[in-house]
């Protein structure tokens, strides 16, 4: 969460319509005041700022209070399809670790080459976790983009990825006309920047 007050009511009403006993944890920024007193009522934690890109740390934060065995990694601009869990869950065959939904808006993601909101089983992250950290979902080096890259990719170097191409998480982007632009939004830019600085120093790692 970061400076979007307005989605947490449609975003928990999606999980809430089309997931099994979920637990809905809300990561937000300190200082954000606004999406504070709007998720007071859920399950919720801080991290502080600065108030650039904190999603990793988020993520990881998640993860290390809760423990459910399976987690999913989506910010709030996001809305669940019915049969999204069941699609998504079908893929867990014992030897998978990371699924992809279909966001319903990048192209990559739809070929079934990428996915930016992913289930992931706890084991996975306990065991194995980012390509060179166990018990930590994400690499922390990114302020937001790219960091998905290098876990769908580091999850398919192990044999460990699949995508549910009938897993509809629906991302609510402006990039395809599905909300309004922001200042959160329109940060992206800059750091996509860094994100791919950071990805092109660490892609060894996994190539």
């Amino acid at each position: 969460m970061l400076g979007r007050p307005h989605t947490v009511e449609p975003l928990v009403e999606s999980i809430v319509a089309t997931t099994p006993n979920p637990q809905v944890v809300f990561g937000c920024t300190d200082g954000d005041h606004d999406v504070l007193a709007a998720v007071k009522e859920f399950d919720h934690f801080t991290v502080p700022g600065p108030m650039t890109g904190d999603y990793a740390r988020k993520i990881n934060t998640g993860y290390q209070l809760t423990d459910a065995p399976l987690l999913f990694t989506g910010a709030c601009d996001i809305k669940f399809h019915p049969g999204w869990y069941e699609a998504a869950v079908a893929k867990l065959d014992g030897t998978i670790g990371v699924v992809g939904t279909n966001d319903l808006g990048s192209l990559r993601v739809m070929r079934g080459e990428h996915a930016t909101h992913s289930l992931v089983t706890r084991d996975y992250v306990d065991r194995y976790g980012t390509i060179d950290q166990p018990g930590v979902v994400m690499h922390e080096g990114y302020q937001h983009e790219y960091v998905d890259d290098e876990f769908v990719q580091t999850a398919m170097f192990r044999g460990m990825w699949a995508f549910a191409e009938d897993s509809h998480v629906e991302h609510l982007h402006p990039a395809w006309n599905k909300a309004p632009m922001d200042k959160t939004y329109r940060m992206q830019r800059r750091r996509m920047r860094q994100g791919r600085v950071v990805y092109a120093e660490r892609q060894h790692l996994w190539t």
